[in-house]
């Protein structure tokens, strides 16, 4: 999963087009600031993606719902996404916050926070914990599956395709979480793979790129200049190298647009955007603070996806990618509608 060779990379004929997925972290609010905590529980934000749904419903955008341990067993937070699910087609899938997810074995915080850490039999038994919950509440097992602060290890994707797992959506190409004892996504292309033991679980990095005169040479450049003391803040003052990851979350509208124009242009199949959930309230994350930040969030998004709809890219699931891809494996023509029903 974290050293992808050129042949396990996924390309699609013409026939597929260009699309776009949206993913959801969708978990408890808590504070970011703050050492982990098994009490920070409430899910009380999720009863407001009801509006940034609608937004994307707009577009014909039909999101992924990654939901953690809190959101898939407090009754109300079910209620709002089963009802997103069953009634407007999005996709449920999981996303493991350890820390907040039993069995509670081990201690909390630190590299402990990153669930590729933990021992395997003790990851294994926090995604089957989840996916049951999920399974019951939801009506349906998950195949989408995202580790919490992008934290898959050695053993992450061999327990994916063990417990019915299609595709993984932890990688974040270009960026580096080994200093807080995460992993490293350096040299991975935002672009869809197979990996697993047997080649049969997908690989959907969130969409990142370089911007900038440099961009050409943007993953080395960019290793560079963060060993350089202020090299990076200079490359990016004056646009010679931008990293962008397609998130409302730190990232302005104008990068993203530009980061769009150039993927558009370099003939990018796949667009995988995400966001945390609370972010859709002001107060609970970084990046939306007040009233003034969540207007932004919400331009963001209009902006964004109006950007993509005028390129020609259209919306995609979970489920038709997945089908696209299996059915290219197999020679048929890799359309979406025609076999998104065989997931």
């Amino acid at each position: 999963m974290l050293a992808p060779s050129d042949n396990q990379y996924i390309s699609f004929g013409p026939e597929f087009g260009q699309r776009v997925l949206v993913f959801v972290d969708t978990e408890e609010e808590f504070d970011w600031t703050q050492p982990k905590s098994r009490d920070s529980t409430s899910v009380k934000s999720v009863k407001s993606l009801r509006k940034v749904h609608s937004l994307m419903r707009g577009f014909d955008i039909k999101p992924a719902y990654m939901v953690d341990y809190p959101v898939a067993t407090t009754p109300e937070s079910v209620e709002v996404l089963r009802a997103l699910s069953e009634n407007d087609g999005a996709t449920i899938g999981t996303q493991l916050h350890p820390w907040v997810n039993p069995p509670f074995l081990e201690r909390v915080g630190g590299p402990n926070s990153f669930p590729g850490n933990l021992p395997r039999e003790v990851e294994r038994a926090k995604i089957k914990a989840l996916t049951e919950a999920i399974d019951e509440n939801f009506g349906a097992a998950p195949i989408v599956y995202r580790a919490g602060r992008y934290g898959v290890g050695p053993n992450t994707e061999a327990l994916l395709d063990e417990l019915g797992y299609r595709m993984d959506v932890s990688v974040r190409p270009y960026f580096d979480y080994s200093d807080e004892g995460g992993p490293s996504f350096r040299n991975i292309r935002p672009q869809l793979y197979w990996t697993g033991p047997e080649r049969r679980l997908l690989e959907l990095p969130l969409t990142s790129t370089f911007t900038g005169g440099l961009r050409v040479i943007g993953e080395r450049a960019f290793e560079l200049a963060t060993r350089v003391p202020r090299l990076n803040g200079l490359l990016s003052r004056t646009s010679l190298l931008g990293r962008v990851a397609l998130t409302p979350e730190g990232i302005p509208l104008d990068e993203a647009i530009q980061a769009i124009e150039l993927l558009v242009e370099a003939g990018t199949q796949i667009f995988s955007i995400s966001f945390h959930s609370p972010s859709v309230e002001p107060g609970h994350t970084p990046y939306v603070r007040d009233a003034r930040d969540l207007a932004d969030f919400y331009a963001w998004w209009d902006g964004v996806l109006t950007t993509l709809t005028r390129a020609g890219v259209k919306p995609a699931s979970v489920e038709e990618v997945v089908a696209a891809a299996h059915a290219q494996r197999d020679g048929k023509p890799a359309t979406l509608a025609e076999h998104a029903a065989s997931v």
